[in-house]
């Protein structure tokens, strides 16, 4: 498992085979899951220090990521209501 906090199978840890079909067969959140996991690099490169950043460029991230998320959610719960 990976030493960055708030990966996808954290987040979602019941929705995990939910997410690898998906992904394998919606291009589009494939798309999402790797925007997801480039920014909670960056955001953990930047809370370690191991890439600073400015702390209003750093809250930017952490809200993309909130967002990219919630869009994820939202795909994962219109497949249990399909």
């Amino acid at each position: 498992m990976s030493n960055t906090p708030h990966t996808l199978a954290e987040e979602f840890p019941d929705k995990v085979e939910a997410i690898h079909k998906l992904k394998v067969s919606d291009a589009k959140f494939a798309r999402l899951l790797e925007d997801y996991d480039e920014v909670n690099d960056q955001v953990h490169l930047a809370e370690t220090n191991v890439k600073p950043m400015d702390q209003f460029e750093e809250e930017k991230l952490r809200k993309r990521r909130l967002q990219i998320k919630d869009a994820i959610a939202e795909a994962l719960s219109a497949v249990k209501d399909a």
